[in-house]
Protein backbone atom coordinates (compact mmCIF):
# COMPACT_ATOMS: atom_id res chain seq x y z
CA UNK A 1 0.00 0.00 0.00
CA UNK A 2 1.21 3.52 -0.74
CA UNK A 3 2.77 5.45 2.13
CA UNK A 4 2.42 9.10 3.05
CA UNK A 5 5.69 9.83 1.25
CA UNK A 6 4.03 9.02 -2.08
CA UNK A 7 2.99 12.40 -3.58
CA UNK A 8 -0.06 10.73 -5.14
CA UNK A 9 -1.51 10.07 -1.71
CA UNK A 10 0.59 12.01 0.78
CA UNK A 11 0.71 15.67 1.72
CA UNK A 12 0.88 18.77 -0.47
CA UNK A 13 3.95 18.20 -2.66
CA UNK A 14 4.94 21.86 -2.87
CA UNK A 15 3.83 23.88 0.13
CA UNK A 16 5.47 26.94 -1.38
CA UNK A 17 2.86 26.97 -4.16
CA UNK A 18 0.12 27.20 -1.51
CA UNK A 19 1.67 30.20 0.25
CA UNK A 20 2.96 33.68 -0.40
CA UNK A 21 5.85 35.50 1.28
CA UNK A 22 5.18 38.90 2.84
CA UNK A 23 7.50 41.30 4.73
CA UNK A 24 6.59 41.68 8.40
CA UNK A 25 7.87 43.12 11.64
CA UNK A 26 8.45 40.34 14.20
CA UNK A 27 8.49 41.49 17.82
CA UNK A 28 10.05 39.30 20.54
CA UNK A 29 10.75 40.50 24.07
CA UNK A 30 10.29 44.10 22.98
CA UNK A 31 12.76 43.87 20.10
CA UNK A 32 11.49 44.35 16.53
CA UNK A 33 13.04 42.58 13.54
CA UNK A 34 12.19 43.03 9.86
CA UNK A 35 11.82 39.66 8.09
CA UNK A 36 9.77 37.65 5.62
CA UNK A 37 6.80 35.51 6.64
CA UNK A 38 4.99 32.75 4.71
CA UNK A 39 1.22 33.27 4.54
CA UNK A 40 -1.25 30.57 3.49
CA UNK A 41 -3.11 31.28 0.26
CA UNK A 42 -6.88 31.04 -0.01
CA UNK A 43 -8.82 31.62 -3.21
CA UNK A 44 -12.46 31.38 -4.29
CA UNK A 45 -13.15 27.92 -5.70
CA UNK A 46 -16.39 27.31 -7.58
CA UNK A 47 -17.73 23.77 -7.94
CA UNK A 48 -19.57 23.54 -11.26
CA UNK A 49 -21.70 20.49 -12.08
CA UNK A 50 -22.55 19.87 -15.74
CA UNK A 51 -22.15 23.59 -16.40
CA UNK A 52 -24.11 24.83 -13.36
CA UNK A 53 -22.27 26.46 -10.46
CA UNK A 54 -23.45 24.97 -7.17
CA UNK A 55 -21.11 26.28 -4.47
CA UNK A 56 -18.20 28.67 -4.02
CA UNK A 57 -15.78 28.18 -1.15
CA UNK A 58 -12.54 29.77 -0.05
CA UNK A 59 -9.88 27.08 -0.16
CA UNK A 60 -6.17 26.43 -0.44
CA UNK A 61 -5.41 26.10 -4.18
CA UNK A 62 -4.11 22.52 -4.11
CA UNK A 63 -5.63 19.06 -4.58
CA UNK A 64 -8.76 20.65 -6.06
CA UNK A 65 -9.88 17.62 -8.07
CA UNK A 66 -9.85 15.58 -4.86
CA UNK A 67 -11.63 18.43 -3.08
CA UNK A 68 -14.43 18.45 -5.66
CA UNK A 69 -14.84 14.68 -5.57
CA UNK A 70 -14.72 14.48 -1.79
CA UNK A 71 -17.20 17.33 -1.37
CA UNK A 72 -19.55 15.67 -3.85
CA UNK A 73 -19.41 12.37 -1.93
CA UNK A 74 -19.57 13.80 1.59
CA UNK A 75 -22.51 16.06 0.71
CA UNK A 76 -24.47 13.27 -0.98
CA UNK A 77 -24.37 14.79 -4.47
CA UNK A 78 -22.73 11.61 -5.75
CA UNK A 79 -23.55 8.14 -4.51
CA UNK A 80 -20.17 6.80 -5.62
CA UNK A 81 -17.02 7.98 -7.43
CA UNK A 82 -18.27 6.18 -10.55
CA UNK A 83 -20.96 8.87 -10.96
CA UNK A 84 -18.22 11.42 -11.68
CA UNK A 85 -17.22 11.10 -15.34
CA UNK A 86 -14.58 13.82 -15.40
CA UNK A 87 -13.08 16.81 -13.58
CA UNK A 88 -11.36 19.84 -15.11
CA UNK A 89 -9.79 22.78 -13.24
CA UNK A 90 -9.92 26.22 -14.85
CA UNK A 91 -8.09 29.21 -13.37
CA UNK A 92 -9.44 32.70 -14.06
CA UNK A 93 -8.85 36.25 -12.82
CA UNK A 94 -11.51 35.93 -10.11
CA UNK A 95 -10.67 32.47 -8.83
CA UNK A 96 -10.73 28.81 -9.80
CA UNK A 97 -13.61 26.83 -11.31
CA UNK A 98 -13.64 23.06 -10.87
CA UNK A 99 -15.83 21.62 -13.60
CA UNK A 100 -17.40 18.22 -12.86
CA UNK A 101 -19.20 16.07 -15.38
CA UNK A 102 -21.59 13.88 -13.40
CA UNK A 103 -24.12 11.17 -14.14
CA UNK A 104 -27.63 12.21 -15.10
CA UNK A 105 -29.17 10.78 -11.91
CA UNK A 106 -26.79 12.80 -9.71
CA UNK A 107 -27.36 15.94 -11.77
CA UNK A 108 -31.14 15.56 -11.56
CA UNK A 109 -30.89 15.26 -7.77
CA UNK A 110 -28.71 18.36 -7.65
CA UNK A 111 -31.11 20.37 -9.80
CA UNK A 112 -34.02 19.38 -7.57
CA UNK A 113 -32.10 20.61 -4.53
CA UNK A 114 -31.36 23.90 -6.31
CA UNK A 115 -35.05 24.39 -7.18
CA UNK A 116 -36.03 23.96 -3.55
CA UNK A 117 -33.56 26.74 -2.65
CA UNK A 118 -34.78 29.21 -5.27
CA UNK A 119 -35.58 32.67 -3.88
CA UNK A 120 -33.77 32.07 -0.59
CA UNK A 121 -30.89 34.13 0.76
CA UNK A 122 -27.60 32.65 1.98
CA UNK A 123 -27.49 29.70 4.33
CA UNK A 124 -24.90 28.64 6.85
CA UNK A 125 -24.73 25.04 5.68
CA UNK A 126 -24.01 24.45 2.00
CA UNK A 127 -26.95 23.00 0.10
CA UNK A 128 -29.32 23.15 3.09
CA UNK A 129 -32.57 25.07 2.78
CA UNK A 130 -34.49 24.01 5.91
CA UNK A 131 -33.80 23.18 9.54
CA UNK A 132 -35.16 19.67 9.01
CA UNK A 133 -32.28 18.92 6.63
CA UNK A 134 -29.51 19.85 9.06
CA UNK A 135 -29.53 16.56 10.97
CA UNK A 136 -29.53 14.28 7.96
CA UNK A 137 -29.91 10.53 8.00
CA UNK A 138 -26.48 8.91 8.09
CA UNK A 139 -25.34 5.45 7.01
CA UNK A 140 -24.14 3.04 9.70
CA UNK A 141 -20.39 3.46 10.21
CA UNK A 142 -18.81 1.00 12.64
CA UNK A 143 -15.18 1.22 13.76
CA UNK A 144 -12.89 -1.45 12.28
CA UNK A 145 -11.47 -4.12 14.57
CA UNK A 146 -7.85 -3.72 15.57
CA UNK A 147 -7.53 -0.03 16.48
CA UNK A 148 -6.39 0.73 20.03
CA UNK A 149 -4.93 3.59 22.03
CA UNK A 150 -1.41 2.79 20.83
CA UNK A 151 -2.46 3.19 17.20
CA UNK A 152 -3.96 6.61 17.91
CA UNK A 153 -0.80 7.67 19.76
CA UNK A 154 1.37 6.56 16.82
CA UNK A 155 -0.75 8.59 14.39
CA UNK A 156 -0.54 11.65 16.63
CA UNK A 157 3.23 11.34 16.77
CA UNK A 158 3.50 11.12 12.97
CA UNK A 159 0.96 13.67 11.72
CA UNK A 160 3.20 16.71 12.13
CA UNK A 161 5.66 15.31 9.61
CA UNK A 162 3.02 15.40 6.90
CA UNK A 163 1.84 18.97 7.49
CA UNK A 164 4.10 20.85 5.10
CA UNK A 165 1.75 23.82 4.68
CA UNK A 166 1.19 24.13 8.42
CA UNK A 167 4.93 24.10 9.08
CA UNK A 168 5.41 26.85 6.50
CA UNK A 169 2.47 29.11 7.44
CA UNK A 170 0.85 27.92 10.68
CA UNK A 171 -2.55 28.51 9.09
CA UNK A 172 -3.80 25.15 7.83
CA UNK A 173 -5.91 22.29 9.15
CA UNK A 174 -5.09 18.69 8.32
CA UNK A 175 -7.11 15.52 7.85
CA UNK A 176 -5.21 12.22 7.82
CA UNK A 177 -6.18 8.65 7.00
CA UNK A 178 -4.44 6.13 9.23
CA UNK A 179 -3.94 2.38 9.00
CA UNK A 180 -5.13 0.10 11.80
CA UNK A 181 -1.70 0.29 13.43
CA UNK A 182 -1.66 4.11 13.31
CA UNK A 183 0.69 4.62 10.38
CA UNK A 184 -0.34 7.53 8.14
CA UNK A 185 -1.46 6.57 4.65
CA UNK A 186 -2.81 9.88 3.33
CA UNK A 187 -2.98 13.49 4.49
CA UNK A 188 -4.49 16.65 3.06
CA UNK A 189 -4.27 20.25 4.30
CA UNK A 190 -6.36 23.35 3.74
CA UNK A 191 -7.12 26.65 5.41
CA UNK A 192 -10.64 25.25 5.95
CA UNK A 193 -11.10 22.16 8.10
CA UNK A 194 -14.10 21.00 6.04
CA UNK A 195 -12.04 21.45 2.87
CA UNK A 196 -9.16 19.40 4.27
CA UNK A 197 -11.54 16.54 5.07
CA UNK A 198 -13.22 16.70 1.66
CA UNK A 199 -9.80 16.63 -0.02
CA UNK A 200 -8.86 13.57 2.00
CA UNK A 201 -12.14 11.79 1.18
CA UNK A 202 -11.56 12.53 -2.49
CA UNK A 203 -7.98 11.26 -2.31
CA UNK A 204 -9.16 8.05 -0.65
CA UNK A 205 -11.83 7.49 -3.29
CA UNK A 206 -9.39 8.02 -6.15
CA UNK A 207 -6.66 5.81 -4.69
CA UNK A 208 -8.88 2.98 -3.41
CA UNK A 209 -8.17 3.41 0.31
CA UNK A 210 -11.01 1.59 2.07
CA UNK A 211 -12.82 3.55 4.83
CA UNK A 212 -13.44 0.31 6.72
CA UNK A 213 -9.72 -0.43 7.08
CA UNK A 214 -8.44 2.47 9.16
CA UNK A 215 -9.38 5.62 11.05
CA UNK A 216 -9.54 9.38 10.55
CA UNK A 217 -7.41 11.87 12.45
CA UNK A 218 -8.26 15.60 12.40
CA UNK A 219 -6.15 18.44 13.74
CA UNK A 220 -9.28 20.58 14.18
CA UNK A 221 -12.26 20.56 16.48
CA UNK A 222 -14.98 18.05 15.62
CA UNK A 223 -18.23 19.74 14.63
CA UNK A 224 -21.44 18.11 13.47
CA UNK A 225 -20.61 18.65 9.78
CA UNK A 226 -17.24 16.93 10.20
CA UNK A 227 -18.86 13.91 11.84
CA UNK A 228 -21.52 13.81 9.13
CA UNK A 229 -18.97 13.99 6.31
CA UNK A 230 -16.96 11.17 7.88
CA UNK A 231 -20.05 8.98 8.28
CA UNK A 232 -21.14 9.66 4.69
CA UNK A 233 -17.70 8.43 3.59
CA UNK A 234 -18.14 5.22 5.59
CA UNK A 235 -15.58 6.09 8.27
CA UNK A 236 -16.32 4.40 11.59
CA UNK A 237 -13.64 5.87 13.87
CA UNK A 238 -12.87 9.58 14.04
CA UNK A 239 -10.20 11.09 16.28
CA UNK A 240 -9.97 14.85 16.70
CA UNK A 241 -7.12 16.70 18.37
CA UNK A 242 -9.44 19.42 19.65
CA UNK A 243 -12.90 19.48 21.25
CA UNK A 244 -16.14 18.04 19.88
CA UNK A 245 -19.51 19.74 19.86
CA UNK A 246 -22.62 18.16 21.33
CA UNK A 247 -24.20 17.91 17.88
CA UNK A 248 -21.12 16.04 16.60
CA UNK A 249 -21.34 13.59 19.50
CA UNK A 250 -25.02 12.97 18.79
CA UNK A 251 -24.37 12.47 15.07
CA UNK A 252 -21.58 9.99 15.80
CA UNK A 253 -23.76 8.15 18.31
CA UNK A 254 -26.58 7.79 15.78
CA UNK A 255 -24.20 6.62 13.03
CA UNK A 256 -22.52 3.99 15.20
CA UNK A 257 -19.22 5.89 14.89
CA UNK A 258 -16.56 5.84 17.59
CA UNK A 259 -15.69 9.48 18.30
CA UNK A 260 -12.49 10.44 20.08
CA UNK A 261 -11.51 14.02 20.87
CA UNK A 262 -8.79 15.89 22.77
CA UNK A 263 -6.44 13.32 21.21
CA UNK A 264 -2.99 14.47 22.30
CA UNK A 265 0.18 12.62 23.21
CA UNK A 266 -0.79 9.28 24.72
CA UNK A 267 -4.39 10.14 25.58
CA UNK A 268 -7.84 11.00 24.29
CA UNK A 269 -11.44 11.22 25.42
CA UNK A 270 -13.88 8.68 23.97
CA UNK A 271 -17.40 10.11 23.57
CA UNK A 272 -19.29 7.41 21.66
CA UNK A 273 -19.17 3.67 21.02
CA UNK A 274 -16.13 2.83 23.21
CA UNK A 275 -16.19 -0.75 21.96
CA UNK A 276 -14.72 0.55 18.71
CA UNK A 277 -11.47 1.43 20.46
CA UNK A 278 -11.34 -1.66 22.69
CA UNK A 279 -12.92 -0.06 25.76
CA UNK A 280 -15.76 -1.47 27.83
CA UNK A 281 -19.20 -0.23 26.85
Amino acid sequence: MNSISDPGIGDCVDAASCAAVRPVWRVRAGAATRCDDAVADEVPVALVYNGISHAVMLATPADLEEFALGFSLSEGILDSPAQCHGIDVETGPDGIAVMLEVASAAFARLKEKRRSMAGRTGCGLCGIDSLAQVRRSLPLARAPAGVDANAVARALQSIGGGQALTRRTGAAHAAAWCALDGSLLALREDVGRHNALDKLIGAMARSGLRPGAGFLLLTSRVSMEMAQKAAMAGIGLLAGMSAPTLAAIEAAEDAGMTLLAFARGQGFVCYTHPEGIGLAG
